[in-house]
């Protein structure tokens, strides 16, 4: 083992020490309580049962699914998916694939096993995942990598660790130009830019609803604060279209109750009628909360403008829009989507507003079109690198 490697590693063992009492307390949090013991104390998370395959290391639900297309095409190879979250654990479960929970970096050493490649989506940058997997003799390659604007600074500050790092990747297959030169400027080497990857992803629904009358509009993957603003703002908007009704779909399971109660009590003080997803099963109301995980797709489908959350704040970086948009709903959403702005790219008609402007942008949702993706994204050089093919003609995904 290399000196710096070494360093890193005790410090890794530090950090974990020291850390160790609030892990015991997160791991009997609903959120946390598969995924924390499993990743921090090996609970039921054991090796992966085989050695060469291709093991494929996303972070949470989102990056999970965009698998789905690619895996596909890699039917006849031995997949093994690791994931940090537990919806991203739930997700990968559904393909055929060896799935487990990416343990702690101290663990590492002892728990990967030699695999032909490790593929590492988006921004997934753990130091000893990559030392040990390539020590044992996988080729490295990060999909869809992506550094944000807002990111980069702190990268750069940075640049001699990350240098270190990513001498153990063989390739970068970067979102874009932008995230390629950011690559480049922290020594990063043979980096080809193919777009993202979530174009390519099946978007479905899985159940089928009946639209309400009148005009629907969800408030989809909400984070803390958001709520609040957007229903004052749609409160303002349903002055003057009555006939208006709002589904809100928070993006944590945890924060289900907590949002039902704050939305209720202002439905009372606006004499509106406010139902719970999971006790009425409709979308009839003024007001609807949604506690079920898995159902956004099935919304969009029957809506007719989605704000989209976690780019009103500052520290949440947006969400993907190719959902609502492919549903044909009317997108709104916030400034701060610099972990989403190459998607948002390629998705036409969104408006970008500040909260206090939300209602302004409702009404003038009525004269513009729906939202559209008229972009693609070639997946076959992706495929033909992890199965040994030769570059052929490539189709479009």
């Amino acid at each position: 083992m290399r000196l710096f490697t070494l360093c890193y590693y005790i410090l890794s063992v530090a950090l974990y020490l020291v850390a160790l009492p609030l892990l015991v307390f997160l791991s009997f949090k609903q959120k946390y309580r598969k995924s924390v013991p499993a990743r921090f104390f090996l609970w039921n998370n054991s090796r992966f049962k085989t050695a060469n395959g291709i093991w494929f290391h996303v972070c949470s639900l989102g990056e999970a699914r965009a698998l789905s297309v690619l895996l596909q095409s890699l039917e006849d190879k031995e997949i093994k998916i690791s994931t940090i979250t537990q919806t991203g654990y739930e997700q990968a479960q559904k393909y055929k694939a060896d799935v487990r929970y990416l343990p702690y970096e101290l663990f590492l050493p002892f728990w990967i096993k030699k695999q032909e490649f490790l593929v590492v989506l988006e921004a997934e940058f753990w130091y000893l995942l990559f030392a040990v997997a390539r020590a044992r003799g996988a080729r490295v390659i990060l999909l869809n990598a992506r550094i944000s604007q807002k990111s980069a600074k702190r990268y750069l500050q940075f640049a001699w660790f990350y240098k270190k790092m990513l001498a153990n990747v063989e390739l970068i297959y970067a979102q874009s130009e932008a995230d390629k030169n950011r690559f480049l400027a922290l020594g990063a080497r043979d980096i080809e830019v193919i777009g993202n990857i979530k174009l390519a992803a099946k978007i479905e629904k899985t159940k089928e609803y009946t639209k309400p009358q009148g005009e629907t509009v969800v408030a989809a993957s909400t984070h803390e604060g958001e709520e609040w603003a957007i229903l004052e703002q749609f409160l303002e908007y349903k002055k003057t279209s009555q006939d208006a009704r709002l589904i809100v779909v928070p993006r944590h399971p945890e924060r289900f109750e907590s949002v039902y109660k704050t939305i209720s009590q202002r439905a009372k003080e606006n004499k509106l009628h406010c139902s719970l997803f999971s006790k009425e099963r409709s979308f009839e109301a003024d007001l609807v909360v949604v506690d079920a995980m898995g159902e956004l797709n099935n919304i969009y489908a029957i809506s007719d403008i989605a704000i989209l959350g976690g780019a009103f704040r500052e520290d949440v970086g947006g969400h993907n829009p190719l959902e609502p948009a492919f549903f044909g709903c009317k997108i709104i959403t916030g400034k701060h989507f610099f972990h989403q702005k190459e998607l948002f790219k390629y998705v036409h008609h969104v408006q970008y507003v500040e909260t206090q402007e939300i209602a302004q942008a409702l009404q003038s949702a009525k004269e513009l079109p729906p939202s559209l993706v008229e972009e693609s994204i070639e997946l076959d050089r992706i495929v033909n690198k992890l199965t040994g093919a030769k570059d052929g003609n490539r189709k479009s995904v």
